[in-house]
């Protein structure tokens, strides 16, 4: 299956965080999406690894999305590495992406930056045709797509162009509150995290319309490039 677009995400939900009214946008333009997690978060201090893949499923079925996948990779403990390059560059080469979309550069959990410079490296690899790989006994074409975007997460980056979610952010709050376990919950009793409080759900409403409102609309998501984007014209900014 051919895919328009392919997320990457450390963990389970950094998908939905980072991009997620942007794949429901997509996805209701008739675009096809997927999301591979490179981990199942299993060092997450609340739910389990178990709990997170049935909330990830969720999550892709109110996004819309053509497939979920996971690569099991260490949470916390993935290096930048062969092994861990070829297990990307297989996923590239089989679903065929035009664009892919992968963690921030720079984020407050290292697996973020981590995450991004391994999808980074391994999408470059993918289009040399010497290096070689099989899926399900098969060689596989070489693959590059043609742009790499960086979507914005926990830090405040400076993004390079922001996607106008207004119409689609109440799919990405119902895709978030897919990962209960996770996030904001008062009758919880797992331990409070980072990511557990009420700030910090108010923290990505705020994110999202702060967004929005560079752009002149009410919710946004930023993205981060890191080679000038071609248009046709300065009419098609308007």
């Amino acid at each position: 299956m051919k895919l328009d677009v392919l997320v990457f995400g450390a963990h389970p939900d950094d998908a939905e965080i980072g991009c997620g009214g942007t794949i429901a946008k997509l996805v209701s333009e008739g675009k096809k999406v997927g999301i591979i997690d490179m981990t199942r978060g299993e060092l997450g201090s609340r739910g389990s690894a178990d709990l997170r893949d049935i909330e990830a499923q969720n999550a892709a079925k109110i996004l819309g999305v053509e497939i979920r996948e996971n690569l099991r990779f260490r949470d916390g403990f993935f290096v930048q590495d062969e092994t861990h390059q070829l297990d990307i560059i297989r996923k590239v080469r089989k679903y065929q992406p035009d664009v892919i979309l992968a963690n921030a550069p720079s984020d407050r959990h290292p697996d973020h930056g981590r995450a991004s410079k391994l999808v980074r490296d391994a999408v470059f690899l993918s289009g040399l045709r010497k290096i070689e790989t099989e899926f399900e006994g098969k060689s596989q074409k070489e693959w590059r797509p043609s742009k790499l975007f960086f979507y914005i997460q926990d830090y405040s980056l400076q993004p390079d162009f922001v996607v106008d979610i207004s119409s689609w952010v109440e799919v990405k709050t119902s895709a978030l509150a897919a990962f209960s376990s996770q996030f904001y919950d008062p009758g919880s009793d797992e331990p409070i995290t980072y990511i557990s409080t009420r700030d910090f759900w108010d923290f990505l409403d705020a994110r999202a319309r702060n967004m929005g409102h560079i752009i002149g609309a009410t919710h946004g998501e930023g993205f981060i490039s890191e080679t000038p984007l071609k248009i046709h014209s300065p009419l098609d900014l308007i």
